[in-house]
């Protein structure tokens, strides 16, 4: 996992400064179809480390691990990150990603095949979940201009 934890660390680092230059105001316009703003994507980003955070941790600590489904429409309802201010939810996605890297260094390798059910979805690994967290951070980061374009 310490692999993962260096990938996850670069992605920051490298999206810290490219997310540091977009303006308030320009955070806040539509860049994705559906009218999702960078504040949006940056806010849906934040649950996404929050709950992995949260399975990954679980997971570790039993046999098996059953999560509810994230249901990201409701959470940016409730949470606004429209209306949050653009450098805290930059200072929240970077501290919050850096120590998840801590976490996922330090799982247990005994614990990295432990199944997880995540709603309605079909059974993966823990190693799995860690993998996709990735994957799906980078997939974010690229639409918002924060992380280079994929390799073809």
């Amino acid at each position: 996992m310490r692999e993962q934890s260096a990938s996850l660390l670069a992605a920051v680092d490298a999206a810290e400064p490219r997310l540091r230059a977009i303006g308030d105001r320009e955070s806040a316009e539509p860049v994705l179809a559906g009218g999702w703003s960078r504040k949006q994507v940056l806010g849906h980003l934040v649950d996404s480390v929050s709950n992995n955070h949260q399975r990954f941790v679980r997971a570790a600590l039993q046999d098996s691990l059953s999560f509810p489904a994230y249901e990201q429409v409701s959470w940016s309802e409730v949470q606004r990150p429209q209306e949050a201010e653009w450098p805290a939810l930059i200072a929240l996605w970077t501290s919050y990603n850096r120590y998840l890297a801590h976490v996922i260094a330090r799982l247990p390798a005994d614990k990295l095949d432990v199944v997880c059910v995540i709603g309605a979805n079909g059974p993966v690994t823990l190693r799995f979940l860690v993998a996709d967290y990735l994957r799906h951070l980078l997939h974010h980061l690229r639409q918002i201009g924060a992380a280079e374009p994929a390799a073809e």
